[in-house]
């Protein structure tokens, strides 16, 4: 019986984790979304300028974490735009450049000590992250709810 669930677990592993062309008599039958490598190359660095962005935030290191928000945002909608041609993809990179928005808005406002001011009853300056914050949440939401049940033949990429 063990032996049996070790076989069972090889042939999984090498299934799901061997690319389609070192699979034996296993043909792909999904279609493939490659990224061309500068594209990877360009979403490699803009994680590195993100965490960089948060660093400087976690840490309180005002210069840095305000620096990176200017290349980490505009990677982000390079990407997106690049992206364009797959909704999918458009919809998940411009959620993520509004994340990022919201993000780098809630930072600022930590920074400068205006995050805890009150607006308005109970709304303070923070809140106001949620706009991007439920801006990229209705752009998914538009994707996934709208979009996609009307295009079902459409190649999905995420």
């Amino acid at each position: 019986m063990y032996r049996l669930i070790q076989e069972l677990y090889q042939l999984m592993t090498d299934f799901i984790f061997l690319p389609a062309q070192l699979r034996p008599n296993m043909p792909e039958t999904t279609p493939v979304y490659s990224i061309p490598l500068k594209y990877r190359k360009m979403e490699n660095l803009h994680i590195v300028f993100w965490l960089l962005k948060d660093i400087g935030w976690c840490l309180i290191w005002k210069p840095l974490g305000i620096a990176m928000i200017f290349p980490t945002l505009i990677v982000a909608i390079v990407i997106a735009y690049r992206t364009r041609q797959f909704m999918s993809e458009l919809c998940h990179n411009l959620a993520i450049a509004v994340w990022i928005t919201a993000n780098s808005y809630w930072m600022i406002s930590e920074f400068l000590h205006f995050d805890a001011e009150v607006i308005t009853g109970w709304i303070t300056y923070k809140h106001l992250a949620l706009i991007p914050f439920l801006t990229g949440v209705f752009i998914l939401g538009y994707y996934y709810v709208c979009y996609k049940p009307k295009h079902p033949e459409e190649e999905e990429t995420m």
